[in-house]
């Protein structure tokens, strides 16, 4: 509550306080109080306590999604290149082990969001294929850190708005106002001036690269096409829980033909050097957190500032892996990641400005 608090003065000690001013509280006393004014009270301690706790919160939970993002990343790129685990259908099984374990610890035990169940076959069909869509585009982002660096990969990832429009369009014919369509442009004509000046680029690892950026961009088309109804929509957390195993399944018969026995060819490693233990085990729980975070920052803060972060994530994902591989970098693909970044935050707003109009 805020306080209501009365200050008290001397009868004649402030002329503007005479006459009509001045209430009487007892008859014939010299001294008489007053109010002067309702000055609000200082706000409890307790009320600024708990906002401080809640900004710091969310601060932890962006530094908590930035660090698992570029984690996973980092992780992702050391065991595929450079500690010679050459197994990106397999790492991404683990991934998905880990996200199906780890979303039903969060689910049913944790109890993070009410549990949902799959309630016919057309919505286990439909599941069905966003696991295939998500399984292309995880495995191919990974497979891709075996070729090209970070920084690369993530600036061919920053496209992503572009394939979203391409999709929309050709899927479900849906147009977009031509200052969208415009905002596209520094996206593309970024990430082309990024891959002319790109020292170590590698033409398989860029289209693989740009698969993943495609496949990405598709599901999030294909999941508000075949998830529209009330009835089959899921939580992120609940899809997630559906749809990580399904995809591990997906995947195994792939990375048997493709990569072999890999799992006897990592317990034969695993006992000479148990690090590589700790290294995919650590690696399958960062990837589990990257979803657990972003649940969490959708949560706590607002669209607009999901949009900011996001648009920085990328370019702070390459800097930190620029200072820690220390693979080259010239100012011609530095200028190319920044125009496009510049591209996707233009493309942002033009969405916004463009769902405005639409409601008014």
């Amino acid at each position: 509550m805020v306080e209501v608090q009365k200050w008290t003065t001397r009868r004649s000690s402030n002329p503007r306080l005479e006459g009509g001013h001045v209430s009487s509280t007892s008859a014939g006393s010299n001294d008489q109080s007053v109010v002067l004014d309702m000055i609000p009270g200082t706000p409890p301690s307790e009320g600024r306590n708990s906002a401080a706790s809640a900004t710091l919160v969310t601060a932890g939970i962006v530094a908590s999604w930035y660090a698992s993002n570029i984690g996973v990343l980092l992780l992702n790129k050391y065991l595929l290149s450079i500690y010679g685990y050459r197994y990106p259908i397999f790492l991404t099984i683990l991934h998905m082990l880990s996200c199906a374990a780890y979303s039903s610890a969060a689910v049913h035990c944790l109890h993070l969001v009410p549990p949902q169940h799959i309630h016919s076959k057309r919505q286990l069909l439909k599941i069905l294929i966003l696991s295939a869509v998500f399984s292309f585009s995880v495995v191919c982002g990974n497979a891709s850190l075996r070729y090209i660096p970070v920084s690369f990969n993530q600036a061919i990832g920053a496209t992503t708005p572009f394939f979203t429009a391409v999709f929309a369009f050709l899927i479900t014919c849906r147009r977009e106002s031509p200052e969208v369509y415009l905002s596209l442009v520094p996206v593309v004509l970024g990430i082309v001036l990024a891959s002319n000046s790109e020292p170590l680029f590698h033409l398989f690892g860029f289209l693989i690269c740009v698969g993943s950026t495609a496949g990405r961009a598709l599901k999030s088309v294909v999941q508000g096409i075949i998830l529209t109804s009330e009835s089959e929509k899921l939580h992120s957390m609940n899809l997630l829980l559906y749809m990580a195993p399904m995809s591990a399944a997906i995947l195994l018969p792939f990375s048997i033909y493709i990569e072999g026995n890999v799992a006897a060819f990592t317990v034969e490693k695993a006992s000479r050097d148990w690090t590589i233990v700790f290294l995919l085990a650590g690696n399958a729980t960062v990837a589990y957190l990257v979803n657990l975070t972003n649940f969490l920052v959708t949560k706590h803060t607002s669209a607009l500032t999901l949009q900011v972060l996001g648009n920085a994530k990328a370019a702070v994902a390459a800097v930190v892996s620029v200072l820690i591989f220390r693979n080259p970098v010239t100012v011609m693909g530095m200028t190319g990641f920044a125009v496009t970044v510049m591209g996707v935050v233009l493309y942002s707003e033009a969405k916004n400005r463009s769902k405005a109009i639409a409601v008014h």
